[in-house]
């Protein structure tokens, strides 16, 4: 992508299907081929015209809007032309078609995905992070990260990085100062307090990182599947979460055989829940197969709710099943137990422990919260534990939203300022060593906002945006 950057671009900007406007952009050195061919008339700069879009042999395939907005005050940064016709998918064919047979000189060309973006950062319209906030900002799946998206589309995110970049080019400054003037007496480092700014360097770091980590929460969600034994009652809490019926609810064991999906939303922060096939042995076939990628779901997870029975607690049978599917979740994956069913059962008399089942005389006590998939008792606080267990924290108003990408370059910023630390307290017979470590971080933060990234990595970005954008 990046070697064709010279040549004119045009794209249908508005989505696929049909709607009440759709919207023709072209991006240039210079446009007035296209105007003078389309419009066939000048356009004011930043002005809308309204007026006959016309083909070839001067018939009119649309009325509509026509804007030329002229470099360098565009959104590319080039000459761009946006034509604003009727949002039917043949009259934008049709104008999208006349804009490349008028443009064939010029080598007019119809965009890759995320192109006119692409030449936004390029030509310094916008940095990295602001770039893939756009993404973002269409992609968001909830109002706060909506509302996040565009706290980093306005350089909220970019600006925290490059405060930190200063800081951190002020303490190399300080650091290549003592190499670059070893005889000198004075030492550069401990009169300007090297170790203290540093201090507040991983100070400064570490909020950034923990609103950062926020934000790819209000991003990227949270995976939580729903496990258990069959009839535990998984499908009906997925539809208490979601508050739709959206899977099947039987008596019958085994009645979910397949992966149910639904995204729901705590507090702004996307919830991506996953109800799966009863886990147990001796199940057939077909239903063998949906346990199996059940297992496959929950290896996946960021958090599991392993939902128990509460009416079969006190069956010995149905704790040991319980008891061989703990042992086979995976370590590393936060795993919530929860009983299901409470409206079931009601408190045992006073000055005895357990829960007292309705149909039967006793449960014993137990471990883990308790809800009602039924009623919706104790769904709150599950809700609460999920979020706690994603580490979400701030409110969404101070929060930017941020990719897993940034979160992966601010911990390896912190692990060079870890190293940089330990060289400071080692004193001058490894100031070079300090030095490397205070350039690899700032090039670390200089790939957040694209002033240190490779081509390759651009065009992954920008490959995964919408043609058009």
């Amino acid at each position: 992508m990046l070697a064709r950057l010279d040549q004119p671009i045009a794209a249908i900007a508005t989505a696929p299907g049909r709607g009440a406007v759709g919207i023709v952009r072209v991006s240039a050195r210079s446009v007035q081929t296209i105007i003078d061919a389309v419009c066939g008339r000048a356009l004011k700069p930043r002005e809308a015209t309204y007026l006959p879009l016309r083909a070839a042999d001067g018939s009119a395939i649309d009325q509509g809007l026509a804007i030329h907005f002229p470099a360098p005050n565009s959104y590319t940064g080039e000459d761009v032309l946006e034509l604003q016709a009727h949002g039917g998918p043949v009259v934008l064919q049709l104008l999208l078609a006349r804009c490349l047979e008028a443009g064939v000189a010029m080598s007019l060309r119809v965009a890759e995905p995320g192109e006119f973006t692409q030449r936004a950062f390029l030509n310094g319209k916008l940095d990295l992070a602001q770039a893939e906030a756009i993404a973002d900002l269409i992609d968001a799946s909830t109002e706060a990260a909506a509302r996040s998206a565009t706290r980093s589309l306005a350089g909220e995110f970019s600006r925290e990085i490059h405060a930190l970049r200063d800081a951190l080019v002020h303490l190399r400054m300080l650091v290549e100062a003592t190499l670059d003037f070893p005889e000198e007496e004075i030492d550069f480092l401990q009169k300007a307090d090297a170790a203290g700014q540093l201090e507040r360097l991983q100070a400064n770091l570490a909020r950034v990182m923990q609103r950062a980590h926020q934000g790819a929460l209000l991003r990227e969600g949270i995976n939580v599947v729903i496990a258990g034994q069959p009839n535990a009652g998984k499908s009906s809490l997925l539809n208490a979460l979601a508050g739709a019926e959206l899977a099947i609810v039987t008596p019958i064991p085994g009645t979910t055989r397949d992966i149910v999906r639904q995204t729901i939303q705590i507090e702004g922060v996307p919830l991506h829940v996953v109800d799966t096939a009863g886990l147990r042995e001796g199940a057939d076939t077909v239903e063998q197969i949906g346990i199996e990628r059940a297992w496959g779901q929950i290896e996946k997870a960021d958090a599991v709710v392993f939902l128990h029975d509460l009416t079969r607690a006190d069956s010995e049978e149905y704790r040991a099943a319980d008891h061989a599917i703990s042992a086979k979740l995976p370590s590393a994956v936060p795993v919530v137990d929860v009983w299901n069913k409470a409206d079931a059962v009601i408190p045992a008399q006073a000055g005895t422990q357990g829960f007292q089942e309705k149909r039967e005389p006793w449960v014993p006590a137990f471990a883990g919260m308790t809800l009602s998939a039924k009623t919706g008792a104790g769904l709150d606080q599950l809700r609460h534990k999920l979020l706690e267990i994603a580490g979400w924290q701030a409110a969404p108003e101070g929060v930017f939203i941020a990719r897993e990408r940034h979160l992966h370059a601010l911990r390896r910023v912190d692990g060079h300022l870890m190293e940089a630390a330990a060289h400071i307290a080692q004193g001058a017979q490894v100031l070079d060593l300090l030095a490397e470590e205070l350039r690899l971080a700032q090039n670390a933060l200089s790939e957040i906002t694209g002033e240190f990234s490779a081509d390759d990595l651009l065009g992954v970005i920008f490959s995964r945006f919408c043609i058009g954008k």
